[in-house]
């Protein structure tokens, strides 16, 4: 059987790779926003939209131009990536499966992808064009590599790495099945009987959040301590992100553990 599988590591940037990292992420954001706005025009002209290669022939020249010469300091299969991207979200606006595409804005969902040409050594990446990155590897990344994504959240940089490889499919020991139920007062109901109580992260950092969003409210917007203050904002929504993506990935790993068969106090295992 063959899989792919996606890990998610935080990168260990330093304040000038952080700006090589901006750089690289806005030029694609350019590249998104440049074409977007000359397929809307040609729409608008009833004129039919550019193919992916087109696309391509016109990056190429938008290379060549004065203005737009900082988009050869990027790798150029990264660009061509972004060009994909918007070729898809096209096509799946006309078929009707998703919303037409947007225009995207400076610190949001700031990424770029390298289909090849990425190396790993235990902790450490390359990056065409922007050289050797340690980021804090949290277990044995196995397979082959297939593409690599980085992205930013809040005020961190995260690479996703892809792997493909060749796995036996599992079959589980018992021959027994388990219903799940999914509620508000309890996060997950088996039909054994035992039970997974909600987190109640957001509660937790509820009144710190809302007390963070009084104080930014009251900030000049844009301003350097509006920037700051958002930040901090920021800052709390991605704690409360982590935690429950934390607590699911814990009790995906019980289901996924052998002993939950067996054990009767689902509580008491799980504290």
């Amino acid at each position: 059987m063959l899989i792919r599988k996606a890990r998610k590591y935080r990168i260990k940037v330093r304040p000038k790779q952080e700006e090589l990292f901006a750089r690289f992420a806005g030029c694609q954001r350019f590249v998104w926003n440049h074409f977007l706005e000359l397929q809307q025009s040609r729409l608008n002209q009833d004129l039919y939209c550019l193919s992916y290669a087109d696309m391509c022939k016109e990056l190429a020249i938008l290379k060549k131009s004065e203005k737009t010469a900082f988009l050869k300091e990027v790798h150029s299969q990264t660009l061509q990536q972004t060009l994909k991207d918007l070729d898809r979200a096209l096509k799946d606006a006309f078929a009707k499966k998703k919303k037409f595409p947007k225009f995207k804005k400076r610190g949001y969902n700031d990424s770029f992808r390298f289909p090849q040409g990425v190396h790993m050594e235990d902790s450490r990446l390359y990056l065409p064009k922007m050289g050797w990155f340690c980021f804090y590897c949290s277990g044995s990344i196995e397979g082959a590599l297939k593409n690599v994504i980085v992205s930013r959240r809040g005020n961190h940089w995260f690479v996703s790495i892809q792997t493909e490889q060749e796995l036996i499919k599992p079959s589980h020991p018992s021959k027994t099945r388990v219903g799940i139920d999914m509620g508000i007062a309890r996060f997950a109901t088996l039909s054994t009987g035992q039970y997974f109580l909600p987190a109640n992260h957001f509660s937790r950092l509820e009144r710190k959040l809302a007390k963070e969003q009084h104080k930014l409210s009251k900030k000049v917007k844009f301003s350097n301590n509006w920037k700051k203050h958002k930040r901090r904002v920021l800052k709390i929504h991605r704690q409360i992100a982590d935690a429950r993506s934390d607590y699911l990935h814990k009790i995906s790993a019980w289901f996924r553990n052998r002993a939950f068969w067996v054990t009767l106090g689902v509580e008491e295992s799980l504290h």
